[in-house]
C-alpha cells in the first residue's frame, strides 16, 4: 500500500487526515476512539475567551444576587472566583496523556494580551502546536479591512514572540485579498494555514419571526473554496496548507492534495458516518494512490496547482460564460 505519512507544522502525521476542533475532540473517550480509528492528528475543541468572560459574569451575578438583604449581612456566599482557563488547560493535559498522535490546541481570543496569555498557557500543557482562529464578520462600517489585518498581524507577531511551538492560523475567506494576507502571515513566521474557518450564519424563522441558531453540516461542494486557494498558494508560501470544510471522502482529500494541501481537516464526515469512518478514509486514499501508481503523498501533492495546471486560468476564472458555452446550457 502507498505511504500516507506527511509532515504538518513540523509534526510527523501517519496520514493527512486531521480531525478538526469539534464536539468529538472535547471528550476523552471520543478522542481515544479518534486515535484508534486512524487519525493523523487532532485539533482540540477551542478555548473561547468570550465563553470564559460570559461564565465569569454569570458566576459573579449569581454569587451577588442575595447580597445586602439585611443590615447584618453583606455577603451570602464566600469569596469565589471563576477558574478562567484552568479547567480547559487541565483537559488539554489529559488529552496529551491519553493519545500518542499529535495534539493541536485551538484558541479563539479577543484582545491581544489574552491571545498571548492563553497561547502560553496552552503551550505549557504540552500541546504539540497551536491553531489560532482568526476571523471577523464585517459588522461595523468604520472598521476597514486594512485595520483588521494590521491588528491580526500584530497579534500573531506578539504570540510568535512568546510561543516556541508551531503555530497555524485558521482563516475565514472574508478578506479583500486572502492571498495577500496569507503571504503577510507567512512572512511573519507562521508555520501553517487552515483554509477555511466555517462561520456561524444567522437564520430567521419566518413563521415565529424569531432567531434561529443552526450549524448545518458541510457538503462536498464546500471544499472547492479551499481547493481554489490551496491551488493558488501552493509553492508560494513557506507554511503548510491544511484544507478544511467539506472533506467528506478520500476523493475529496485527494482533490485538495492535488491542488497543494499538506493535509485536510475532517469533521462533518465523522458526524455523518461515525468516528470509525476515519479508517475507511485512510484505506480508500491508499487504494486510490495505488491505482494511480503514487508511492507517497509527495508524488502528487501540488501536481495540479496554479503553476502546474494545464489551464493557467483554471483557479483564477470567476466568470461563468465560457463554462456555460462549453456545457451547452442553451446559450
Amino acid at each position: 500500500m502507498a505511504e500516507l505519512q506527511t509532515n504538518y507544522l513540523g509534526l510527523t502525521l501517519r496520514n493527512p487526515f486531521v480531525v478538526g476542533a469539534c464536539g468529538y475532540t472535547a471528550n476523552l473517550e471520543r478522542i481515544r476512539q479518534i486515535e484508534e480509528a486512524g487519525a493523523g492528528a487532532l485539533v482540540t475543541a477551542s478555548l473561547f475567551e468570550e465563553q470564559i468572560q460570559y461564565e465569569r459574569f454569570r458566576l459573579e451575578e449569581q454569587l451577588s444576587r442575595f447580597d445586602n438583604l439585611s443590615p447584618e449581612m453583606t455577603d451570602v456566599f464566600p469569596s469565589l472566583k471563576h477558574a478562567g482557563s484552568k479547567e480547559h488547560l487541565m483537559w488539554i493535559r489529559r488529552t496529551k496523556e491519553a493519545v500518542r498522535i499529535p495534539v493541536i490546541a485551538s484558541l479563539n481570543a479577543v484582545s491581544r494580551d489574552t491571545w498571548v496569555q492563553y497561547s502560553r498557557e496552552l503551550e505549557d500543557t504540552g500541546a504539540d502546536a497551536l491553531e489560532l482562529n482568526f476571523y471577523a464578520t464585517p459588522s461595523e462600517a468604520q472598521l476597514s479591512g486594512s485595520q483588521l489585518e494590521r491588528e491580526q498581524l500584530a497579534t500573531l507577531r506578539a504570540v510568535r514572540k512568546k510561543v516556541k511551538i508551531p503555530i497555524s492560523v485558521k482563516l475565514s475567506y472574508f478578506y479583500t485579498n486572502p492571498l495577500a494576507f496569507v503571504k503577510a502571515l507567512d512572512e511573519a513566521g507562521i508555520n501553517g494555514f487552515v483554509l477555511f474557518n466555517r462561520l456561524f450564519q444567522p437564520d430567521i424563522d419566518v413563521d415565529s419571526e424569531s432567531n434561529r441558531y443552526s450549524h448545518a453540516a458541510s457538503t462536498d461542494r464546500d471544499c472547492l473554496v479551499a481547493m481554489r486557494y490551496a491551488g493558488l498558494l501552493a509553492g508560494t508560501v513557506t507554511g503548510d496548507i491544511c484544507a478544511g470544510g467539506g472533506i467528506l471522502s478520500a476523493r475529496d482529500a485527494a482533490k485538495l492534495i492535488l491542488a497543494g494541501a499538506t493535509c485536510v481537516q475532517v469533521v462533518s464526515a465523522l458526524y455523518r458516518n461515525k468516528i470509525a469512518y476515519l479508517g475507511a478514509l485512510v484505506q480508500e486514499l491508499g487504494s486510490w494512490m495505488d491505482g494511480k501508481g503514487y508511492r507517497d503523498l509527495g508524488a502528487f501533492r501540488g501536481r495540479m496547482n496554479a503553476r502546474k495546471n494545464t489551464d493557467p486560468s483554471f483557479y483564477r476564472r470567476a466568470q461563468y460564460v465560457k463554462h456555460l458555452l462549453k456545457e451547452d446550457y442553451g446559450v
